[in-house]
């Protein structure tokens, strides 16, 4: 095992966080502002409503993408045990 195979590996699995991550995080990051706006606009100042709406859709957005983010996450795992595979023969 080379440097080089460490340091693809490395990019390969901050890659795959930030794709896993990404949807929950785009969705919450949205959702955040809106109600900002909303609240801001409505002079509400009650703490609970926008969580209740971010885990609401934090929720949603896992249930539709979670078969995506599974595939990723099985992929990235076939793809190492390849590699120790590899490295175990000593190729």
């Amino acid at each position: 095992m080379d440097a080089n195979l460490v340091l693809y590996i490395g990019r390969r699995a901050l890659e795959t966080a930030m794709l896993m991550a990404a949807p929950v995080l785009l969705v919450t990051l949205i959702v955040g502002v809106v109600v900002a706006m909303i609240q801001a606009v409505t002079s509400i100042r009650d703490m609970t409503m926008g969580m209740v709406v971010k885990i609401a859709c934090v929720g949603i957005t896992l249930l539709v993408s979670g078969e995506w983010i599974m595939q990723i996450a099985v992929g990235f795992t076939t793809e190492i045990f390849n590699h120790i595979q590899s490295v175990g023969l000593g190729q």
